[in-house]
């Protein structure tokens, strides 16, 4: 398990950070965020994502299922003197927040998802009509799309395409290496749950309700950068036109999706 698992400042800082160098400027090739730019984030965990949109003016306000990654995210924000708002709920059980926002941010949240078209297919009650969606996720057989850098264990955590392994096998070998009950739940909800490119895409197709307005496939990630001090890099184009072979070379998959009709 690395250090910004238990230490969650840490954690908040360095999203905070990847937020403001390049979710940011790829947001506002589409979007300007300023004083009259409203922003949601689903699943937002510990607010590190939203605090330069708040320092930039924006209203903001994260939704997260969990109560203590919400309790962290207000005591964050105002470590910073950042203005935010922060809900626990159920993305599928909100019903307040119908057409009231420019941006909507879903950041490392649809793999961890089952019903995706359900989730995808709520989003555009959240969004203005001329809105867009910043979605990102790591495809699933990439080296740790099966997020097993949680593990406490030196060897599964630093152990790329382990999740990668038939089911019974992989619970067995986080089991022999002494995972908690806990992480090998989550780890094996995460391996049902996975979001391949080209199932997110069909997905959107057959909703019929966004447009993909751009896509970035990254072969390093940009929170590497923070993280581990990778520069981050694109896809090649012509690997990232294979279906099925680009899941294992992209890190991250950056969407802007608008309205079909907008």
């Amino acid at each position: 398990m690395q250090q910004r698992h238990t230490n969650r400042t840490l954690y908040f800082d360095e999203l905070a950070q990847t937020s403001r160098k390049y979710f940011i400027p790829y947001i506002s090739k589409f979007k300007r965020p300023g004083q009259d730019c409203r922003v949601l984030e689903i699943g937002c965990g510990d607010g590190g994502n939203l605090l330069p949109f708040a320092q930039m003016g924006c209203y903001t306000l994260g939704v997260d299922i969990s109560k203590g990654r919400i309790a962290d995210a207000r005591k964050f924000f105002a470590d910073c003197n950042a203005k935010g708002d922060f809900i626990e709920s159920d993305v599928f059980l909100l019903e307040e927040l119908h057409g009231s926002f420019d941006v909507i941010i879903c950041h490392d949240v649809i793999e961890h998802i089952s019903d995706k078209q359900r989730f995808l297919s709520l989003l555009p009650q959240f969004l203005k009509r001329d809105g867009i969606v910043f979605m990102s996720f790591p495809a699933w057989q990439m080296p740790f799309g099966g997020h097993q850098q949680i593990c406490r264990s030196r060897v599964i955590s630093h152990l790329p395409f382990v999740h990668l392994l038939p089911r019974a096998l992989y619970h067995l070998l986080l089991e022999a290496f002494g995972e908690d009950d806990g992480c090998i739940k989550e780890l094996m909800s995460i391996k049902e749950t996975k979001t391949p490119i080209e199932q997110f895409e069909r997905i959107l197709k057959a909703l019929g309700t966004f447009t993909i307005k751009d896509r970035i496939l990254w072969f390093v990630n940009p929170h590497y950068e923070t993280k581990f001090g990778l520069r981050p890099q694109r896809l090649l184009r012509g690997l990232g036109a294979i279906p099925y072979i680009r899941n294992f070379f992209t890190t991250s998959c950056f969407y802007i999706l608008t309205h079909v009709s907008g």
